[in-house]
């Protein structure tokens, strides 16, 4: 039975926190400008003082700034802040300013034992036995009190089986909001009409002939039908990730790259706009699932916090990256984003032994 973590708040009753003041701020001196020395926001429960009561970020994300409104902090990019905002200033981030970041939130104790270990990271020699175990679990409990976030590359319908099985998932109630790129929708409906994905069947991964046609000539289609709704009512399309998140109304986020062909109808062309759609997603998400795709992945987690605030209660964020590359898993602790459970596996085979096991729950 998976249970979620308890979330111990700091003491804000200790003399140093009653004597800290009350966080200061400027006003941004300009439409998407704003003051110098402004505090940037980090992945970690941030809590600020505004008079005289300590207050947490409910909704947060990294590297924005913070504004506050209506007595409330918020986040926001750098972007969308307006002239005149309230926008807090000062660097430090063990209250002395009115801020205060709560580094160690959810942070497991030191086991007994000796201090030094080996593979006490995740590897291409890592058994994933026990990880597996643990994400059936929490995706048992998140499909009834979460918000599962899936983030695909197109290898997900490189092979008939794990698109039958990530289908699978999303009828079974597993899929909360899909993020993906052009290519992930083509290839998915590619297999309705041609049974290939890039030309190539995806079962026997025979390359057909005048297969590189596929993808282009499903485009039109869909492009020709207005929306990927009519689409699948056009083609009466019953199969597939893209079907089944339309007719269980599941949202999905397509962004846009340049070296897209078409793109489909409903593929955000505009970065800032396709940011905005996933931001929605990023906001409610507890539990995010990343699937051979390195972009998208750290795109995602750079706009995850650790921390969600469900029913007034602080609880974590469960982020995966699954990846056949080790470098590729690794990546988004460079990029600083908070630290991910890595399955280092052929994505194929993760999404596969993820629903038959579930099948069985």
């Amino acid at each position: 039975m998976f249970t979620l973590p308890t979330y111990t708040a700091p003491d804000f009753t200790e003399v140093f926190f009653i004597k800290a003041p009350s966080v200061r701020t400027m006003p941004a001196p300009m439409d998407g400008v704003v003051p110098e020395n402004f505090y940037a926001t980090t992945i970690y429960p941030e809590y600020f003082k505004i008079h005289d009561t300590w207050q947490l970020m409910s909704e947060s994300r990294m590297d924005c700034v913070v504004v506050i409104a209506n007595d409330r902090p918020h986040a926001i990019e750098f972007r969308n802040v307006k002239k005149g905002d309230a926008v807090v200033v000062g660097r430090h981030e063990d209250g002395g300013n009115g801020v205060y970041v709560d580094h160690f939130a959810f942070s497991k104790k030191q086991n007994a034992g000796d201090n030094f270990s080996f593979r006490t990271s995740n590897s291409r020699e890592t058994a994933y036995s026990r990880d597996y175990d643990q994400l059936y679990q929490l995706l048992e409990f998140e499909r009834d009190n979460g918000y599962i976030l899936w983030v695909l590359g197109p290898a997900v319908t490189f092979d008939q089986d794990s698109r039958n099985a990530m289908t699978h998932l999303v009828e079974m109630g597993y899929v909360d909001a899909l993020f993906a790129g052009n290519a992930l929708a083509t290839h998915d409906l590619e297999s309705h009409f041609f049974n290939t994905a890039l030309g190539q069947d995806i079962y026997s991964k025979e390359n057909k002939s005048l297969g590189h046609y596929h993808h282009i000539e499903t485009i039109n289609r869909a492009r020709g039908c207005g929306s990927l709704e009519n689409l699948i009512a056009k083609y009466k399309i019953e199969d597939g990730i893209v079907s089944s998140c339309i007719k269980n109304a599941i949202p999905m986020v397509l962004a846009g790259s340049i070296r897209d062909d078409g793109p489909l109808p409903g593929v955000y062309s505009d970065v800032y706009s396709a940011q905005d759609a996933l931001r929605v997603h990023t906001k409610k998400a507890t539990t995010i699932i990343c699937l051979a795709t390195q972009l998208h992945t750290i795109a995602t987690g750079n706009m995850t916090p650790s921390y969600q605030v469900v029913d007034g209660v602080i609880r974590p964020v469960y982020f995966y990256t699954v990846d056949i590359s080790e470098f590729v898993v690794n990546k988004l602790k460079d990029r600083g984003s908070l630290s991910s459970e890595s399955i280092i596996t052929n994505i194929q085979d993760f999404v596969v032994n993820l629903q038959r096991n579930l099948s069985f729950k």
